[in-house]
């Protein structure tokens, strides 16, 4: 007969025991993000940049990486860790993105297996105008173009209204995928996207279990469902709700038509941290076998990589493959 504590083990968790030990036991994962002519790969521990340089040679960065979270361990809760992930992508793909970009104007006297230091002003000054003019692209002109249209059309739809969010919603998707299409005809960003699909082969035969090799990492799909493709378009569904929520219960006043759209935007840009977390979690859930329902907001971030990823060359997937052993290589001695 088996004894109490057998039987105890033989239970099925209930739907809301197995919710609970997600939200706050959520596995560890490997993410990553392609740059020029390579890619990026983070652990919870470790942060790596694989790159091919021009004479062919592969440049690996790796370092111990250390979470904000390590020191504020309320920041890995469900519902916060998300904000503070996108935060850090962000970062980490500004270093990711210098060192690789310095790697391609690097010449002879750089090695391979060396790492090269210094740093690129000029890309992280490109990428600061590009945060801000995406932020403006994406959050000021849809929330004004919205506003413009319903005026036009006489609707007297206001900002708490399920109408207005939808249209902006609308409106920030189109630009989404009009810049993804428009971008994707330039021969790097082609190259670009290859290696992003080089990476989500290299991350799935890594969670298969299956040995790190470039042939069976090739079987695998280049469309992976916490891609920060899916993330944004989570994000961008998330947000309808959120906005609409947030407005009902938001008076602006009698404000003259600039002022009210000023302090409407300076709302949405403090609302994304909240967004971000809760889009996170969904991205997450819906990653696990008790968390298919949610797939329904993954679907059409899915779709979506269809336009961002490529299928890539070997060498190109033996790049994202060295970046995740030199990651991997890290956490295991982390850990030990």
């Amino acid at each position: 007969m088996d004894s109490l504590k057998e039987r105890k083990s033989k239970k099925q968790k209930s739907p809301l025991s197995s919710l609970l030990t997600y939200l706050l036991l959520a596995p560890t994962t490997v993410g990553g993000q392609a740059v020029i002519e390579g890619v990026m790969m983070r652990s919870p521990k470790a942060m790596s940049i694989a790159v091919r340089r021009p004479d062919g040679s592969v440049v690996v960065k790796k370092k111990r990486w250390i979470s904000i979270a390590e020191k504020f361990p309320f920041l890995r809760l469900p519902f916060i860790r998300g904000a503070l992930v996108l935060i850090e992508a962000i970062l980490n793909g500004i270093e990711a993105l210098n060192f690789s970009a310095m790697q391609q104007e690097e010449t002879s006297e750089i090695k391979k297996g060396e790492e090269p230091g210094g740093f690129n002003i000029t890309l992280f000054l490109t990428m600061v105008v590009a945060i801000s003019l995406a932020l403006f692209l994406f959050i000021v002109v849809p929330h004004i173009a919205s506003r413009i249209i319903l005026s036009l059309l006489n609707s007297k739809a206001g900002l708490g209204s399920l109408t207005f969010n939808l249209l902006d919603g609308v409106i920030k998707l189109t630009l989404f995928l009009g810049y993804i299409i428009a971008i994707g005809f330039l021969p790097e960003i082609k190259r670009v996207f290859a290696y992003h699909g080089a990476e989500h082969r290299s991350i799935y035969t890594f969670e298969a279990g299956e040995e790190l090799t470039v042939k069976n990492a090739q079987q695998h799909s280049t469309l992976h469902p916490r891609c920060g493709t899916s993330f944004i378009i989570v994000v961008l569904m998330v947000s309808i709700i959120v906005f609409a929520i947030s407005f009902k219960n938001i008076q602006l006043g009698e404000m003259p038509f600039i002022l009210r759209a000023c302090v409407a935007i300076l709302i949405k840009l403090a609302l994304m941290l909240p967004i971000a977390g809760i889009s996170y979690e969904i991205i997450r859930f819906a990653s696990t076998p008790i968390g298919k329902w949610a797939s329904f907001f993954v679907l059409p971030g899915l779709l979506v990589q269809k336009l961002t990823t490529r299928i890539p060359e070997d060498d190109q997937v033996e790049v994202a493959l060295t970046a995740l052993k030199a990651a991997l290589e890290i956490e295991s001695n982390v850990k030990t």
